[in-house]
């Protein structure tokens, strides 16, 4: 039974590692699988899979998982309480259970995170292929717009449209995500102007498809790969931008449980009860870096060139 299960996992291995494939289908399977093998052949990559993969649940389940009330406290017996079994990270100036707050925080940064990455990724596709496939004006034109917002800081532009809109988390994120696509849409635009100059672009065009489908069924699908790659990447950046704003007060408003707010609130304990800004503190930089490790695995698993 060992032997013929063994031999049908090596008959599956090479069909999917095949040099020449079949079918669309075995191609696609193929890339897949060797991108898996790549991926999980990177611990670091895999570490950061694992925290993010873990923050899903944390945030699903926040209700059931956090101890205490996130909202509420008892300012005459749980004030500024250290870490102990009880309060395993301590409780803050208005005595309540920090663990807690950090776990239903969670949810607001699994929140930006995905509302960004739905919202940017998007409009930097779209607006980086047609700009690199039109070319000309329509090129120039998307390109100076683009140039507009990177000309100025992240924090910076986002800070002014928070301001323009109000304070708030469904502003912070619709700010996030309006200063976030640039970069999106330089990736997109400088991949597809080595795609259309391909074989491929030029028979699909002889065959009489429209520029409109040209970008969006042939274009576009070669370019996500990278693009995915590097929202991967700026998830990072995505959460510290939201912890600035909150920060600032511009974010998440109080009582919400925003990591970057919990920060701001705890500056004022910093030098005695230095457990009220450092729990939020660390918990932004174990899931930015968990972030970058997973960009950074994806990367290599996803760009034959970069693994090379």
């Amino acid at each position: 039974m060992n032997n013929t299960t063994l031999a049908k996992r090596e008959a599956l291995h090479d069909w999917l590692m095949s040099d020449r494939p079949l079918s669309r289908r075995q191609a696609a399977l193929g890339r897949a699988y060797n991108a898996c093998r790549t991926f999980s052949r990177n611990r670091l990559a895999m570490l950061g899979l694992l925290i993010v993969v873990a923050l899903v649940p944390v945030a699903l389940f926040a209700d059931l998982l956090a101890p205490y009330s996130a909202y509420t406290g008892d300012l005459r017996t749980t004030r500024l309480l250290p870490p102990s079994w009880v309060h395993w990270l301590g409780t803050d100036d208005q005595g309540r259970d920090i663990l807690s707050r950090l776990i239903q925080g969670s949810r607001i940064t699994l929140f930006v995170v995905v509302l960004v990455a739905v919202l940017a990724a998007p409009i930097g596709l779209v607006v980086g292929t047609v700009a690199g496939y039109a070319g000309g004006i329509v090129d120039a034109a998307l390109m100076r717009i683009t140039d507009i917002f990177l000309a100025f800081p992240r924090l910076i532009l986002a800070l002014a449209f928070v301001a323009a809109l109000g304070p708030g988390i469904e502003n912070a994120v619709i700010a996030i995500a309006i200063t976030s696509w640039p970069p999106y849409a330089r990736l997109a635009r400088a991949e597809t102007l080595t795609i259309r100059q391909t074989d491929y672009i030029a028979a699909v065009q002889l065959l009489g498809a429209s520029p409109w489908r040209i970008v969006l069924r042939h274009i576009m699908p070669l370019c996500v790969s990278s693009v995915i790659v590097r929202v991967t990447l700026d998830m990072a950046g995505i959460i510290l931008t939201a912890a600035g704003l909150g920060f600032l007060g511009l974010g998440a408003q109080p009582p919400m449980p925003e990591w970057g707010a919990m920060i701001a609130n705890g500056r004022l304990y910093v030098l005695d009860q230095w457990w009220v800004a450092a729990a939020p503190g660390a918990a932004i930089f174990i899931v930015s870096l968990a972030f970058n490790l997973l960009g950074d695995g994806l990367r290599d698993a996803l760009d034959p060139k970069a693994a090379k």
